[in-house]
């Protein structure tokens, strides 16, 4: 009766019986690989809790300031909250840090000089991190400032190029940076254990070379952080994994003492540093968010696994793939087709419990050098843990699933994502049994 029920549910929500029914067969096969997510979970859920305790969390650290902040016990003890979980001797956790990419250039601006030498050793950044370098001119870059990049590629393998990464190391160079996440490629993402390989390679070529790590949709996937394998930084933004989808606004930087009051200055002003700033009301967010981040990062690293099985056995490509380790939430799956791109970002926007009514179509968006389209029917704006899915309009027609701040909600966006496909005559005809004409037995019917 139970399943009756549910099953009823999802065809209220439009999710027809073999699109259902496909779904229950790969779960199937993912209860063990749920129970290893969900004791990762527990234990990052008690880092978080033991990190709280000792640096004394109190009911006056969730009030907040106004003005110059002065003396902001919540903010302080936050930071040194995020210190303590990513193992950094220090942290800024702000509310005027606008987003990810903010928080990137703000470590990258204020820990390089006019002529240092900025190294990617894991081959292209991120599309908006192009102009804060340079790569694509733009007003106020590292390039105007006469701070020059050097970047080497993967190998095929998705394995590090040692060999052009040591000659690529030069007295100029005085900051790697590592991004962890694929971003809009199909590379493999880094575990922590392969970022702590490439650290000790660099530092053992130049031991003074400041290690950055773009850590955004990776935290609590894994029970180690960057900051446990030797980064000197580690940067994200807080309306991804570590604001566990309260946290309206922020980003943090997370490492050595002097790169965080280097970007505190940048930040604010030099001689004011940290000690201005005010916590405007969010801090309880921020606190709540910390603390739910662990479990929240749990559901969406669950959706990220079902996707992977349920379109790789449609013969889609994948990656990571169904059966791989880890290391962050973000599941790419190339659909060949601008069509079907966008027919899955509708599929997702159409789950959302907020703006579903809304039809995504892909737009000219600041800082890619390609449409891009955008599903996030989120409470935050852009919140990119709650359930969402991005791609560039261009090929191999890649698109970018990630989030759910609870399972059931990702489990219902992946069918949705895939029912949307299925009425637009786009979905692999195996999911219904290998007929030729299956496709229009998984469609829904107009009543």
């Amino acid at each position: 009766m139970c399943d009756d029920s549910l099953r009823k549910e999802y065809e209220a929500l439009g999710i027809t019986a073999p699109v259902y029914e496909y779904g229950v067969k790969i779960l199937e096969k993912l209860e063990e690989r749920f129970r290893e997510i969900d004791r990762t979970a527990e234990y990052n859920q008690l880092r978080v809790i033991r990190a709280m305790q000792e640096c004394r969390v109190s009911e006056a650290c969730l009030l907040g300031t106004t003005g110059y902040g002065y003396n902001d016990l919540g903010r302080d003890t936050l930071e040194r909250v995020y210190a303590k979980v990513f193992h950094t001797e220090d942290a800024l956790v702000r509310p005027q840090i606008t987003c990810g990419t903010h928080a990137l250039a703000l470590a990258l601006m204020s820990n390089l000089r006019p002529g240092d030498e900025l190294l990617s050793p894991v081959g292209k950044p991120y599309d908006t991190l192009e102009e804060v370098i340079g790569i694509r001119p733009s007003r106020g870059s590292l390039a105007e400032y006469g701070i020059s990049y050097r970047q080497v590629d993967l190998l095929a393998d998705g394995g590090f190029d040692y060999e052009k990464i040591r000659e690529n190391i030069t007295e100029k160079t005085r900051l790697v940076t590592i991004q962890r996440s694929k971003g809009y490629q199909t590379r493999p993402t880094l575990s922590v254990e392969r970022i702590g390989e490439l650290i000790a390679f660099v530092k053992g070529i130049k031991p003074d070379v400041i290690c950055m790590v773009d850590n955004c949709y990776g935290e609590f996937v894994e029970e180690r952080e960057p900051g446990d394998v030797g980064a000197d930084m580690v940067v994200g933004s807080l309306i991804k994994n570590p604001g566990g989808g309260l946290a309206p606004i922020g980003g943090y930087i997370a490492g050595t003492g002097e790169c965080v009051e280097n970007a505190a200055c940048r930040l604010t002003s030099p001689g004011l540093a940290k000690e201005v700033g005010a916590s405007l009301g969010v801090l309880k967010d921020f606190y709540q968010g910390l603390f739910l981040a662990p479990t929240v990062t749990a559901a969406a690293l669950k959706g990220a696994i079902f996707a992977a099985n349920l379109y790789q056995s449609l013969g889609y490509g994948v990656t990571p793939d169904g059966s791989e380790s880890r290391h962050d939430i973000i599941q790419a799956i190339t659909l060949g087709s601008p069509e079907a791109v966008v027919a899955f970002c509708q599929g997702i926007q159409a789950a959302a419990p907020v703006d579903s009514h809304v039809t995504p179509q892909p737009w000219d968006m600041p800082g890619y050098d390609a449409r891009v389209i955008m599903a996030a029917g989120a409470f935050v704006s852009g919140s990119s843990i709650e359930l969402s899915a991005d791609g560039p309009i261009k090929p191999p027609y890649t698109v970018y699933f990630q989030g759910g701040l609870t399972w059931p909600h990702a489990r219902f966006g992946i069918l949705r994502s895939l029912q949307s496909l299925a009425d637009s005559g786009l979905v692999k005809k195996e999911m219904c049994g290998g007929k030729e004409e299956g496709e229009r037995d998984c469609r829904k019917t107009s009543k």
